[in-house]
């Protein structure tokens, strides 16, 4: 059972753009606060941004300015806005909830700042 199913990442140069699309499941959309979470190799996974239910965000100190997390109800879907991307930001991206629930790890989605 998928339900949360991120897109949107690939191979960028730095300072480029990305913007990834997470679709959730009705009742895991209205029902809690969601997160973009990252991991690159060898390190641990961190959150990176959250936007709550009623549209509060949240982000690491390392993308402010830079990243722009959002929801749109109607669509189920969440949304991460990628802007001067930089090498450190390459990492496997994934959606969850936040706090995260262990059984809705996905596959994610890979983004990778090269020259």
């Amino acid at each position: 059972q998928v339900q949360l199913v991120e897109s949107g990442g690939g191979l960028v140069q730095p300072g480029g753009s990305l913007r990834l699309s997470c679709a959730a499941s009705r009742t895991i959309f209205s029902s809690f606060a969601l997160g973009w979470y990252r991991q690159a190799p060898g390190k641990q996974r961190e959150l990176v941004a959250n936007i709550t239910r009623t549209y509060r965000t949240n982000y690491v100190d390392s993308v402010k300015g830079r990243f722009t997390i959002s929801r749109d109800n109607a669509k189920n879907t969440v949304y991460l806005q990628m802007n001067s991307l930089k090498p450190e930001d390459t990492a496997v991206y994934y959606c969850n909830t936040n706090p995260p629930v262990t059984g809705y790890w996905g596959r994610g989605t890979q983004v990778t700042v090269s020259s």
